[in-house]
């Protein structure tokens, strides 16, 4: 857990392309990137092929979680929505995440409902959230273990000034990073000159990795998503006219096979 902090302390912009499973993410591993990601929308479509509604449960994320620590030496970075449970049981996620062995968790501001929808979104109470990310903290068993404070506010109404609000209240709170969802570069710098932590962002399309610098972290969510269902889907359209897949030599060889 410890090498997290160690690389946001030295102060590079740290690449994390999203695994879907643990063969995503020993890939990634192998690239020689610095660390992983799994969050909600991965896992909606990799374990149950359903899109991500907010619909999933702790159990489930964290599972998945363990499934991608167990497989690579790097850090894992984990999505645990809105915690799942107010202030008083937030405990029980924070320790369900630490058991996994993840390094790092983010806990949003968004209800989960209609996430991603085009139902009403709505957020939690500032105060409420800010409560829930103040007892993550004093949860968690190992003080390497990173809390990041995410806000949705941007994302949802394109309200900075109700995001920095939040992610600064979340901060005073306790935690290690903030994340504020959907931002552009000058929406960024702003978050970063009003609060004293360093940011998490995710890859907007269409942004150069360049346009990113000034956050410590920048999730690359869909990634191995993306890549997965085009690469399979063309696959089984070129099956389908006749042509087999090969290089199962090569899988097995990266697989550790005898």
């Amino acid at each position: 857990m410890s090498r997290l902090r160690g690389l946001v302390a030295e102060g590079k912009t740290i690449v994390a392309p999203g695994a879907t499973d643990a063969l995503s993410a020993k890939l990634i591993e192998a690239h020689g990137f610095d660390c992983v990601y799994i969050g909600s929308y991965a896992t909606a479509a990799s374990r149950f092929g359903i899109p991500d509604t907010g619909l999933l449960s702790l159990e489930a994320l964290v599972e998945q979680a363990r499934t991608i620590v167990q497989a690579v030496k790097l850090p894992v970075i984990a999505d645990a929505e809105g915690g799942f449970h107010e202030a008083g049981e937030i405990w029980r996620t924070v320790q369900a995440f630490e058991r996994a062995g993840v390094a790092a968790i983010h806990l949003e501001d968004h209800t989960g409902a209609g996430k991603h929808t085009s139902a009403p979104q709505t957020l939690h109470p500032m105060k409420e959230m800010g409560d829930r990310i103040g007892a993550a903290v004093a949860a968690r068993k190992n003080p390497e273990f990173v809390i990041v404070a995410r806000s949705d506010a941007f994302w949802v109404a394109r309200d900075l000034e109700d995001c920095i609000a939040r992610l600064a209240l979340y901060a005073e709170a306790g935690a290690d990073m903030v994340f504020p969802t959907a931002v552009g570069p000058a929406e960024l710098a702003e978050v970063r000159r009003r609060i004293d932590r360093p940011a998490m962002i995710i890859d907007m399309p269409g942004r150069t990795l360049e346009e990113h610098r000034g956050a410590s972290v920048v999730l690359f969510y869909a990634f191995s998503t993306l890549v997965q269902f085009h690469a399979v889907r063309a696959g089984l359209e070129a099956f389908k006219a006749g042509k087999r897949p090969g290089g199962q030599d090569a899988l097995e060889k990266f697989l550790g096979y005898g």
